[in-house]
């Protein structure tokens, strides 16, 4: 769609201004080459968000969610480019796995879909995956969903992708702290009878990774931090210089586990934790230690979600709901500024990741136009995601996407 796009305000050039937005052949650029004005004078245009930890299921889990459904979702909730998680079957561990789920990005999905590799065969850390016969065709290398638990393997992990030019994006786990727990040992999993999981079994991971970061010089980004000593290490090791950066999701920014209820759409991995480690997440986001935030969507079936705490799998969807809840939260309550919201969920992660898009002249016009006077209540039956659980299902909140554009074309 060409033309001149007007609105209450645009962010363009790291801050909001009255200025309109130009967008010729799908293109942002500096003057108006098309007479055509479209007015969303009652609206806010941002840049289109980018999702850099998202499950779209597909292939080998299409009754959870599939390219098509997870890509609708994200443009419904104001995303532009999502980085698709590897927890696949087959895994994504070779240039032949890989094209299987490259065949269904290019016919399913609306937005733009960046896939990852795994770090190791099905994702089993015994043996590496085929990294060099991927790394043109994957965003980054990951075991997301499971922690790499030999040094040496993370090592050589390290070491392959820096020749790559590559990322390791690390979910951090030690499995021989998990001790069979399923959601945060703090209070409520002692006084409900709850098996619970140590702080340690993230932040211990991050550190040992953190000095095989430095030892290899790889570049390295952790997924869903959630505790305060993973905050703190990180804090430290970036002033130390090390090509370090993470993210955390919108529920630990927003719940803790004084929130939790008897009910599957409150259990993720990791898990909702402490109100302290909550705050200090907070001050993570304010200080920069935390990079972006990523929501981590992972959809599965009401059956799999409906076996309470102890028996459902772990997993909350959460890209439909991701903008409102922080606008309503973080910046209508003051905690940060709508300039640091829109870094957080489409600056940085393209930066970091090196995802194109954006409202700025030269970009490929990947923004979304939002509604921030718009109040409701989150429905999940709404969705278009196939997951509908969330601990978030009827929070009122502000903040609705209107419009969702990819490449100067309307998508949502």
């Amino acid at each position: 769609m060409n033309g001149l796009f007007k609105a209450k305000a645009i962010y363009q050039n790291g801050a909001f201004s009255s200025l309109p937005l130009s967008v010729h052949n799908g293109i942002i650029v500096s003057e108006n080459v098309n007479s055509a004005v479209v007015d969303f004078s009652e609206y806010y245009i941002l840049p289109g968000f980018a999702d850099v930890h998202v499950h779209l299921r597909e292939p080998g889990f299409s009754y959870k969610e599939t390219i098509k459904s997870g890509t609708l979702a994200s443009a419904h909730g104001g995303y532009t480019a999502v980085c698709s998680m590897p927890n696949l079957n087959p895994v994504p561990d070779s240039a032949e796995n890989l094209k299987k789920q490259l065949d269904i990005i290019e016919r399913d999905a609306c937005i733009n879909v960046y896939p990852y590799g795994s770090i190791t065969v099905g994702q089993k850390g015994e043996e590496l995956s085929d990294m060099e016969a991927m790394a043109e065709n994957v965003i980054a290398f990951s075991d997301d969903g499971r922690g790499v638990q030999s040094d040496e393997m993370m090592e050589e992990a390290m070491l392959r992708a820096k020749a790559l030019g590559k990322m390791i994006v690390a979910h951090c786990e030690v499995n021989e702290l998990l001790r069979g727990g399923y959601i945060h040992d703090g209070e409520y999993a002692k006084k409900h009878g709850h098996k619970g999981i140590c702080s340690e079994s993230e932040w211990a991971q991050i550190s040992r990774d953190i000095e095989l970061a430095k030892k290899t010089g790889c570049s390295y980004h952790v997924c869903h931090i959630s505790t305060k000593e993973s905050v703190d290490i990180i804090r430290k090791a970036k002033a130390e210089g090390v090509d370090i950066t993470c993210e955390t999701g919108p529920h630990y920014l927003v719940l803790s586990d004084k929130d939790l209820l008897e009910d599957g759409r409150f259990k993720m991995n990791p898990p909702l934790r402490s109100e302290e480690d909550r705050l200090a997440l907070i001050e993570g986001i304010k200080d920069g230690t935390i990079d972006m935030i990523a929501t981590d969507h992972a959809p599965h079936s009401a059956e799999e979600k409906g076996k309470g705490l102890a028996g459902s799998a772990m997993g909350i969807v959460g890209i439909e709901t991701a903008f409102p809840v922080l606008y309503t939260e973080l910046v209508l309550k003051g905690v940060i500024s709508m300039e640091k919201l829109v870094e957080l969920l489409a600056i940085n992660p393209r930066k970091r990741f090196g995802i194109a898009g954006g409202t700025d002249v030269g970009e490929s016009a990947d923004f979304t136009v939002v509604d921030l006077s718009a109040e409701y209540e989150i429905n999940p039956d709404e969705f278009y995601s196939m997951g509908r659980a969330t601990p978030f299902a009827g929070k009122k909140v502000k903040g609705k996407i209107i419009h969702t554009f990819v490449g100067g074309k309307k998508i949502f």
